[in-house]
């Protein structure tokens, strides 16, 4: 007798959780929210721009006096930390950067330095986090 009432509550249950909005409704009760379902876009990894396309999708194309990781004792832990940003181990972040632009795509730009894509550039080109080197010439 009890596995027959636990088996007819089972089956109740899986009936109110496969029933539409328009059959609550019809019960007079209020529709169920929409369901929050990620589009496989909103799900995909983001990755770093690939090199030699002389394009940044995070951002603008960045010269670095210097690009080093963190968590290594650098100067760059210094600065990191007189600034109080953290930073996870190992990000690659450049130093002294400043904005550069690439003329007719193929042409390349000026940089002396380091051509960098960055993700976090909030910091007035003092020091730029999430860096991938770029090849634009």
């Amino acid at each position: 007798m009890k596995f027959a009432s636990v088996l007819a509550l089972a089956v109740a249950a899986t009936v109110v959780s496969a029933e539409t909005n328009a059959d609550r409704m019809a019960r007079g009760l209020p529709p169920l929210a929409p369901a929050r379902r990620g589009t496989p876009v909103a799900r995909a990894k983001r990755t770093a721009p690939s090199s030699g396309s002389g394009q940044c999708n995070t951002g603008s194309i960045q010269c670095c006096d210097s690009v080093s990781q963190s968590g290594h004792g650098s100067s760059l832990d210094e600065l990191l930390s007189l600034l109080k940003i953290d930073v996870p181990v190992n990000t690659n972040c450049g130093q002294s950067c400043s904005p550069i632009s690439v003329i007719g795509g193929s042409s390349g730009g000026n940089c002396n330095q380091q051509p960098v894509c960055c993700e976090d550039n909030s910091y007035n080109g003092l020091v730029n986090i999430g860096c991938s080197p770029i090849n634009i010439w």
